[in-house]
């Protein structure tokens, strides 16, 4: 019996033991619908931490169309599609659509740890899951090491089936060096630039070196990186601002092309303070609630409400955390910050840019850090075993320290480095950045010369203004696919 087919079984077999408490029994990634052909009833379930899509929408009629791709949805005939023009502020600030809105009016997406009811026209949204923090003081550094350590290593064991053959994405980081590290590939996956000063694959190269195991690089030129941006925006069905994505896809294609099959490292910072700014954390204290939302913040109101034809100010950016900052009341600083990355940024642009891509790409990957068993210790931690004044991911580190040299697993984090700063500004490569911010498309959405003005500036040399450039034109490029050229698959 495949995987596939054994996995649905189980999932039918255990709604029916453990109803709407079956999620709670399962590890791992997924998001699935169950249909009671008895009662007519639809249950949608999404996973804890939203690694797997899910959409959903209710018709004229009161019927629910769903599934895990937003085409599934909107080449149905009762779709009827709208832009919805209020995501675009929030768009502008976090550089990727946070909460369960979308960029299509009235296309839900269904949050990370709940389930979904819906019978008779009528939809009832239920949560299972919340990220909660209760740090043990009584523990070692050690003793947290240990479990991390021990605790993946179980995980590594149940990924997936014997017969199955596996290789794994590998940068220079901690975070895929230790899943590498405990895994059984035997070949690991990198990308690298011809520009030395933002190519991490020779630290990569060294890592699999020193564990006596292949590594094989996929160049990324700006000519490629470029050419692909359409199709990285149609497949990712929702604008990405994160121009790693970009990298990223062209990595799952060199890889898909000898195997189908990848481990990843994402959800590491998240749980355990891998992040340089978390050692702000305690300086920032009861403020973060007035400005903290998450990993990327690009764009001041004031000026959005200048580049912007039609600006809302009732759209606050802010408000879609503050549900959480209510919820988290009390807790220290760092669980705050990572309590609101784990929510929003993981799901709304790590985990999708990684399910969309390489299911793009006929590549499946699997994140063995995500797993609820790796959280729950994470939760556990207190924050000086997370953060400290010289060092990030500090548990987490010494638990990796295990099977890598230190200087791999106490290395300086880097980053997913991309030289789009300088490629975006040069003439070479950016035609169809210019195309656009001069197209009707842009005319009907940002005042021009605001818009030029930010442009011009940051080709002569403001290159800090990269960032707002880039997550404009994926807007622009996202929006000719859907709503111009009405491109889906």
């Amino acid at each position: 019996m495949s995987r596939e087919k054994r996995e649905k079984e189980i999932i039918i077999e255990g709604y029916k033991q453990w109803g709407d408490d079956l999620p709670n029994h399962l590890y791992g990634m997924f998001s699935f619908a169950i249909h009671n052909d008895q009662t007519g009833e639809i249950i949608c379930i999404r996973d804890p931490f939203g690694t797997k899509p899910f959409y959903y929408y209710l018709s004229k009629e009161d019927e629910l169309l769903y599934g895990t791709y937003l085409s599934d949805i909107l080449e149905d005939s009762r779709f009827e599609k709208e832009f919805n023009p209020a995501m675009l502020q929030h768009y502008l600030t976090y550089t990727y659509v946070p909460g369960e809105d979308t960029f299509f009016k009235n296309v839900k997406k269904l949050m990370p740890g709940y389930i979904l009811h819906f019978q008779d026209g009528k939809i009832e949204l239920k949560r299972y899951f919340a990220p909660t923090f209760k740090p043990d003081t009584d523990k070692a550094l050690d003793d947290w090491s240990n479990e991390i350590h021990e605790t993946l290593k179980q995980i590594m064991t149940e990924i997936k089936d014997p017969d199955e053959i596996a290789e794994s994405f590998l940068s220079g980081g901690v975070d895929s060096s230790y899943v590498f590290a405990m895994s059984d590939a035997k070949v690991s996956d990198s990308c690298g630039y011809e520009d030395e000063r933002f190519d991490e694959s020779p630290l990569a190269k060294k890592t699999a070196e020193i564990l006596n195991r292949e590594n094989k690089r996929a160049l990324i030129t700006p000519e490629a990186y470029f050419d692909i941006v359409p199709w990285v925006m149609k497949n990712m069905e929702q604008p990405l601002g994160d121009a790693s994505a970009i990298v990223f896809a062209i990595g799952c294609q060199e890889t898909a092309k000898h195997t189908k099959l990848c481990y990843s490292g994402e959800g590491a910072d998240e749980f355990f303070g891998g992040y340089n700014m978390y050692r702000n954390a305690e300086r920032y204290g009861e403020n973060l609630k007035n400005f903290y939302i998450g990993n990327t913040n690009i764009m001041k109101e004031e000026e959005k409400a200048k580049l912007l034809r039609n600006y809302d100010e009732s759209i606050k950016p802010i408000d879609v955390v503050q549900s959480i900052y209510a919820e988290n009341e009390g807790l220290d600083p760092l669980s705050k910050m990572t309590d609101v990355d784990i929510r929003v940024w993981l799901e709304g642009d790590i985990y999708l840019n990684v399910d969309k891509m390489s299911t793009a790409a006929n590549l499946e990957v699997r994140m063995p850090l995500t797993d609820m068993r790796v959280f729950d210790i994470a939760s556990r931690i207190p924050a000086h075993y997370k953060v400290n004044e010289t060092q990030n991911k500090v548990a987490f580190r010494n638990a990796a320290s295990k099977v890598l040299p230190d200087e791999i697993a106490f290395r300086k984090k880097l980053g997913f480095i991309v030289p789009i700063r300088y490629w975006l500004k040069d003439d070479r490569y950016n035609s169809d950045v210019k195309r656009l911010f001069n197209s009707d498309i842009a005319e009907t959405f940002f005042n021009q010369d605001v818009l030029k003005s930010i442009f011009d500036e940051y080709v002569s040399g403001n290159s800090d203004l990269w960032r707002k450039v880039w997550t404009i034109y994926t807007f622009l490029v996202w929006y000719e696919i859907y709503f111009v050229k009405n491109e889906i698959r």
